[in-house]
C-alpha cells in the first residue's frame, strides 16, 4: 500500500430513512479511502502538534459529535444502579470501577473521529428503560471543553464532569488525552467518587492496520470513606501480550489492599480476594500447572450484570478460580464493522423520531446538517455544511470580538467541584424545563 493517510469511509446508506429505525443497519460495506500522499507528507511535519485547531477532512469523521461520544458513558449505567443498591462500600467501589472501565469499551476499533462540537452545541438523551437522563454542552471552543450532567430517574445518582480532549499527532499515531474530572454521586449513600480517564492512542494512521490502545493509571477515590481503586491500563508492550489489559486493586484509606481487579477493557472485568490472587500468581511464577480456569461465559457470580451474549474474544482473559465477574461488554450488533464499529447503544444516538424536533433544543447535535448529511451518505453535502458551520462560528467569534462581548454558556457555569475543590463546569439546571428561547443560532 502506498504511503498516505488512511481512513475508513462507510457506504452510502448509514441508518438512513430507507432503513428500519429499530434496526438501523447499513446495507453497504465499508471501504478504505486513501488520501493523497502529499497530505501525509504535510501532516508528518506536524508531529507532536495539538490537533484541536486543525480543520480535518470529513473523511476522517464518524457521524457523531464528540458530545454524543461522551454520552456513551451511559451504555453500562446498570453498573451505577447496581452500585447504589449495594450495602457495603467495597461492593459499591467494585461496581463503580467496572463502570469507569466500561466507559471506554465502546472505543474498541473506533478509528473514526467524532465531529468537533460547535460552541453552544448541546446533546440530550433520556432513556427511561435505562433509568437516566443526560445533557451536555460545548462550553468552550478554544480550548475545546465539553460539560455534561446526568441524573438517575430513580433519584439514585448524579454523574457529571467536563472533558478537554487534548489531541496530538505523533507522526504515526494520534493520541487523545481526555483531561478533566469525572464525578459520580451515589445519593442514597451520600458518597462521591471522582476519577480521570486513561489516554487513548490510534496507531498506524499513515500506513498499516489501524489499532487502538488505552494506557495510563486511573485512580477512583471515594471521598466519604477514603477507599481508592487504582487501575492500570497497560500499554501494548513489545510483543503485544499486555494489549487491552487492565489490572489494579481497591485499597482502604490506610492503603491496605481489599480486592484485586483484572481483565481487559475490551471484554470484561473480574475481581478476587488479594490472598487468592497472590497465591495464583505465585503458582504461575513457580511454573506449576494452574487449575483449569473458569470459562468467561460462566454466569456464576456474575451479580446480575444482564449481559447474556458474550463475544468470543472474551475467552482471551484467563479467569482465576474463585473470581467474581464485575462486568462484561455487550455484544455488538450484526454488521457493526460496516457502521463505524458502533455498539447497539451508539447506533441509537442519532435517532430523530417523529415529534422530537419540536421538543429538542435547537442546538442539539441531532439537528446538525453536516452530521445528518454524513449519516445519510451524502458526503458532499456533509463537507459543504461542515465548512459553512465552521465559517459561521468564526464569523460569530469575530462579531463578539468587535462588540467586546463574551460568550455566555446556557446550561453550565464555571465553579468549584465540591468534592475535589478544583475548578470545574457545573450544571446550572433548567434544561429539562425546555425553555429554549435564549438558545443561540449555531446551525
Amino acid at each position: 500500500m502506498p504511503s498516505g493517510l488512511r481512513v475508513l469511509l462507510c457506504g452510502p446508506c448509514l441508518w438512513g430513512a430507507c432503513l428500519d429505525p429499530a434496526s438501523r443497519h447499513p446495507s453497504s460495506p465499508s471501504s478504505e479511502l486513501e488520501l493523497p500522499r502529499v497530505v501525509g507528507t504535510q501532516w508528518s511535519t506536524r508531529a507532536s502538534t495539538e490537533l484541536s485547531r486543525i480543520t480535518m477532512p470529513i473523511v476522517f469523521n464518524e457521524p457523531l459529535s464528540f458530545l454524543q461520544r461522551i454520552t456513551e458513558y451511559m451504555e453500562h449505567v446498570d453498573l451505577v444502579h447496581r452500585a447504589s443498591r449495594q450495602p457495603q462500600p467495597l461492593e459499591r467501589m467494585q461496581s463503580v470501577a467496572a463502570f469507569a472501565v466500561s466507559a471506554v469499551a465502546s472505543q474498541w476499533e473506533r478509528t473514526g473521529k467524532p465531529f468537533n462540537p460547535l460552541l453552544g452545541e448541546t446533546y440530550e438523551l433520556i432513556r427511561e428503560d435505562l433509568g437516566f437522563r443526560f445533557i451536555s454542552e460545548q462550553v468552550s471552543h478554544h480550548p475545546p471543553i465539553s460539560a455534561f450532567y446526568s441524573e438517575g430517574l430513580r433519584q439514585d445518582f448524579l454523574f457529571h464532569g467536563s472533558i478537554y480532549p487534548k489531541l496530538k499527532f505523533w507522526g504515526k499515531s494520534v493520541e487523545a488525552e481526555p483531561r478533566g474530572t469525572i464525578t459520580l454521586e451515589l445519593l442514597k449513600h451520600k458518597e462521591a467518587y471522582t476519577w480521570t480517564n486513561p489516554t487513548c492512542c490510534v496507531h498506524n494512521v499513515i500506513i498499516g492496520k489501524l489499532w487502538i490502545e488505552q494506557y495510563g493509571t486511573v485512580e477512583i477515590l471515594n471521598h466519604r470513606t477514603g477507599d481508592k481503586c487504582i487501575l492500570h491500563f497497560k500499554p501494548c508492550g513489545l510483543f503485544g501480550k499486555e494489549l487491552h489489559k487492565v489490572e489494579g486493586h481497591i485499597q482502604d484509606k490506610n492503603k491496605k489492599k481489599l480486592f484485586m481487579i483484572y481483565g481487559k477493557w475490551t471484554e470484561c472485568l473480574w475481581g478476587i480476594d488479594p490472598v487468592a490472587y497472590e497465591a495464583f500468581r505465585k503458582q504461575e511464577r513457580r511454573g506449576d500447572p494452574p487449575r483449569k480456569a473458569k470459562s468467561d461465559a460462566d454466569p456464576e457470580k456474575a451479580d446480575g450484570d444482564g449481559a447474556d451474549t458474550v463475544p468470543g474474544a472474551q475467552e482471551t482473559v484467563q479467569v482465576i478460580p474463585g473470581s467474581k465477574l464485575l462486568w462484561r461488554v455487550n455484544a455488538r450488533p450484526p454488521n457493526s464493522a460496516q457502521m463505524y464499529n458502533f455498539t447497539s447503544f451508539t447506533v441509537s444516538l442519532n435517532e430523530l423520531e417523529t415529534g422530537m424536533e419540536q421538543t429538542l433544543a435547537p442546538t442539539d447535535c441531532r439537528l446538525r446538517p453536516d452530521i445528518r448529511g454524513m449519516e445519510n451518505g451524502n458526503m458532499d453535502l456533509a463537507s459543504q455544511e461542515k465548512e459553512r458551520l465552521e465559517e459561521k462560528q468564526r464569523q460569530a467569534r469575530r462579531d463578539r470580538a468587535r462588540e467586546e462581548a463574551e460568550w455566555q454558556t446556557r446550561w453550565f457555569h464555571r465553579g468549584i467541584n465540591p468534592h475535589t475543590g478544583t475548578p470545574d463546569w457545573l450544571y446550572t439546571g433548567g434544561y429539562f424545563e425546555r425553555d429554549f428561547s435564549g438558545c443561540p443560532d449555531i446551525y
